[in-house]
């Protein structure tokens, strides 16, 4: 039986027309953007095709979405959420955004903790802040050490400032934990910072890892997150994301929501909600495709690229690979192109501690993915 990940063949992924496949020659493999290879979750489809037949097709109202996430979140991870203290918002990074622009002080310095998604970058640095590096641990983690000395140095410039995470972290495909939230929170506290986390990657946790919300974290009770269910379930060209506080931020929350600067598509919180609430089983489907990928691919790795190592995904579906014993410089991707036409995301794009290492997209098939890899170590 076909599953989300197995169901559409080569040649009929590459009749798509989104961006990870018309971004590189059509003779290139891709498995760089954050695109799975997927259906669509079956409740997602009738609830949009009902739209289209009654032409549904007006400005979005309401917040519904929030009410479908409180209901996810409470049955997926016991976390209570109030949807009143949820803002739509048209995607995460334009959420992150506001957050950044409308919870501190014109200039307050923003911590961030690379190797980490590179946008994060972008969008602290059109917003006119100050970036400060919290670098990851060898292993992918959060580092208490880097964490100290970056707070401390946004504490320093006397203007208050945020510690902004990917929990689950991507590109490392890491799981925090309690005890490393935890952690932050204290620090972070100490220093007089707020938390803000992209959790978009939430519902992708591995067999036998558990997602810890921020807002479910001892003395991080005033964090803010920002999530979607667009990676997921693979729903990016249908904009809709959440910004969520708690009862620390209620009344914050509230006041903010006449100033988000770009509200979800109607179509995206249609699609976000049927997918929350309908597609569960799809989800699961999913991510026991990607964990078997994951397997996979460490096996893969010791056939086509012995040296090459990898840290199994405790969560997304997003490898994070590191090449450097293979002597091909600081971007490996580049040459696995160049020469092997297979597309990986670029390790030095995630900021320091991404030099030497590739990011791999889990969620295609085994066959595609196997075929990438053997790309890959032509190369060598």
């Amino acid at each position: 039986m076909a599953t989300p990940l197995t169901t559409f063949t080569l040649d009929e992924l590459r009749a798509r027309t989104s961006e990870k496949w018309r971004h590189y020659e059509p003779d290139v493999l891709p498995l760089w953007v954050a695109e799975m290879d997927s259906t669509i979750a079956p409740a997602v489809t009738q609830t949009l095709q009902h739209a289209l037949t009654v032409a549904d097709t007006g400005y979005a109202t309401g917040n519904e979405y929030g009410q479908a996430f409180s209901e996810f979140a409470a049955a997926r991870w016991g976390w209570s959420v109030d949807p009143d203290d949820t803002i739509p918002v048209i995607d995460v990074m334009r959420g992150i955004g506001d957050v950044i622009r409308l919870t501190t002080e014109p200039g307050a310095p923003v911590v961030i903790t690379p190797p980490v998604y590179y946008p994060f970058s972008a969008v602290v640095k059109s917003l006119g802040r100050e970036q400060i590096d919290a670098q990851l641990t060898e292993a992918g983690r959060l580092d208490p050490a880097t964490l100290e000395a970056a707070c401390a140095e946004a504490a320093s410039r006397g203007l208050g400032g945020l510690v902004l995470i990917s929990n689950p972290h991507n590109p490392t495909g890491v799981a925090h934990t309690r005890a490393e939230l935890e952690t932050l929170a204290a620090i972070a506290a100490k220093h007089g910072l707020r938390i803000v986390a992209d959790e978009i990657h939430a519902p992708l946790m591995m067999p036998g890892y558990e997602f810890v919300p921020i807002l479910s974290v001892a003395g991080a009770e005033n964090a803010l997150v920002v999530t979607s269910a667009s990676k997921s379930f693979n729903l990016a060209a249908l904009k809709a994301g959440l910004i969520i506080g708690g009862p620390a931020s209620s009344s914050e929350i509230r006041g903010m929501k006449k100033r988000v600067s770009n509200g979800a598509s109607h179509w995206g919180m249609l699609s976000h909600v049927a997918a929350l609430r309908g597609g569960g089983e799809w989800l699961d489907a999913v991510v026991a495709d990607i964990s078997a990928n994951s397997e996979l691919l460490t096996t893969l790795l010791a056939e086509y690229l012995p040296g090459a190592t990898y840290r199994p995904v405790e969560a997304t579906y997003l490898a994070w690979v590191d090449c450097r014993a293979l002597g091909l410089g600081d971007d490996p991707a580049a040459v696995f192109l160049e020469k092997g036409r297979v597309a990986f995301s670029q390790g030095p794009v995630f900021g320091a501690g991404g030099e030497g290492f590739i990011r791999v997209n889990l969620a295609t098939s085994p066959e595609i993915l196997t075929e990438a890899i053997r790309r890959a170590g032509s190369c060598l």
